[in-house]
């Protein structure tokens, strides 16, 4: 077998899924590794972007897989029960196991001494890091212009933006990182932090030890994966973590294009992007005010690219932002604007 991670990715009831399977899509569009099988019984035989649906463990064994990794993200972060004998079943086939959910593999003792017995590891992608603080004020002092995405809801896209502007701004030339901070980017970038999984008092010293490794890492220009949404009823608190923590120069505000209501809490509409602009600046850290230089769209749910245009147009119109999305049309413009903006 190559010394090459290969990766079997676990999407167990919720490959279809955009949304609890969202970390799934992050690995295939954007991860250095190839996929080489996708598991969920009840797809079988299918197949998503090319890479074939297997229905077992045994059944991905053929395809060569190094590593299992965890493709979904369920609310609340836990293991759906059935997922145990899944587990065991990847351990026992000599699988490195990767999970980004907030129940700790590496900490299950019986999963961790099946490990030990076939000489695999265990990898909590969201488990932080020790020693984790307050902020010290190093994130105003960073050399590079720090760029947050933030948004009208979760799993919209905040990461991908981030990502996508990162690819444009490295194709222009340009000393561009991605920072993330969530289980999918951190598989796709091999770095991070979960900041969702950080005690709440070292959340924004998360954020600004986030940023100081950007730069660390030759980025003048730092792109933060955002997380949450500040008018999230069960998210917000860490939306406003990362804001303060990473200190960003200018904010990308990204919103799934005809959405009017926080997605699984009915009754919570979304405000109008007029007034998420305003809050988004009104909430920035004093001591840096941010501006948001643009707004992304999700214009997935738009069939033709004519009507996610006018979408899109009608956006920029009432907002008196630069507006487009940067998956369909491409990240340039939306670039060009933080560029402007900084």
């Amino acid at each position: 077998m190559s010394d090459q991670r290969r990766i079997l990715i676990l999407g167990e009831g919720y490959s279809h899924d955009p949304h609890y399977g969202k970390t799934m899509r992050g690995i295939v569009r954007y991860g250095p590794d190839p996929v080489v099988a996708i598991l969920d019984s009840a797809r079988a035989g299918k197949a998503y972007d090319g890479i074939p649906i297997v229905g077992t463990v045994d059944d991905a064994l053929p395809f060569e897989p190094t590593v299992a990794v965890v493709g979904v993200a369920t609310q609340g972060g836990r293991f759906p029960p059935a997922w145990r004998e899944l587990l065991k079943s990847c351990i026992a086939g000599g699988l490195d196991v990767e999970s980004g959910l907030h129940e700790f593999i590496s900490e299950d003792p019986e999963l961790s001494e099946l490990a030990r017995r076939h000489g695999v590891e265990l990898r909590d992608l969201r488990k932080p890091p020790p020693g984790l603080n307050v902020p010290t004020g190093a994130n105003l002092e960073v050399d590079a212009k720090i760029v947050l995405t933030v948004g009208s809801d979760c799993a919209i896209g905040k990461k991908t933006v981030a990502v996508e502007l990162d690819l444009e701004a490295r194709r222009r030339g340009l000393e561009s990182v991605f920072v993330p901070t969530g289980q999918t980017g951190i598989a796709i970038a091999g770095w991070g932090i979960a900041v969702d999984a950080v005690v709440s008092d070292f959340l924004a010293g998360a954020a600004e030890q986030l940023v100081v490794e950007g730069a660390r890492r030759g980025g003048k220009l730092l792109l933060v994966e955002g997380q949450g949404s500040i008018v999230h009823p069960l998210y917000s608190g860490v939306t406003l973590g990362l804001m303060h923590g990473s200190a960003p120069h200018a904010f990308v505000l990204c919103h799934r294009a005809g959405a009017t209501e926080i997605e699984g809490c009915p009754g919570h509409p979304i405000p109008s992007l007029s007034e998420l602009v305003e809050l988004h600046e009104r909430i920035a850290l004093p001591a840096r005010s941010a501006r948001v230089a643009c707004i992304a769209l999700n214009t997935s749910d738009f069939r033709s690219d004519d009507d996610a245009r006018a979408e899109i147009s009608g956006v920029a119109v009432d907002t008196g932002l630069p507006a487009d999305d940067p998956v369909r049309f491409g990240a340039g413009y939306l670039l060009d604007a933080i560029l402007a903006r900084l």
